[in-house]
């Protein structure tokens, strides 16, 4: 148990810190959802390269680290349909939200920006609340 939330920690340290660096350096948010959508929208065609090695960073930084230090256990679930469509959603919500936990979350707080700290409270309002719901009422977790 200790070495999850030491994990959990050394893990948000290093997001603050990609974010400011990413502030510092190109004077933007960094934000998943956004880069991701100005790539899968087009928006983002004038700087795709720079989006595209962020998402490949996203993916390899955290396998190599599974690799050298050994994985963890998840509770994710094998069915890919079940993955996928939550991925989905996810994507969905972040682009009606204008922003993921990420660009509303670490940077927008950080900003003092009202509109990341009112996100951050709904999304974690709205966790909390189907957590409850799931768990408590429905007895389904």
């Amino acid at each position: 148990m200790q070495q999850d939330w030491i994990m959990g920690l050394i893990g948000g340290g290093l997001i603050g810190m990609a974010g400011a660096f990413f502030l510092l350096v190109n004077g933007r948010v960094m934000g998943a959802s956004g880069i991701i959508g100005g790539l899968v929208d087009g928006s983002g065609r004038s700087d795709w390269q720079e989006r595209a090695a962020l998402i490949v960073g996203l993916v390899i930084v955290p396998a190599i680290a599974a690799l050298a230090i050994g994985g963890s256990e998840t509770n994710l679930t094998g069915n890919w349909v079940v993955i996928v469509a939550a991925g989905l959603l996810v994507g969905v919500g972040t682009r009606l939200a204008n922003g993921c936990t990420s660009g509303h979350g670490v940077c927008g707080i950080s900003r003092l920006s009202l509109r990341g700290i009112v996100s951050t409270a709904f999304y974690i309002g709205a966790g909390g609340l189907t957590m409850v719901l799931f768990k408590h009422v429905l007895g389904v977790i």
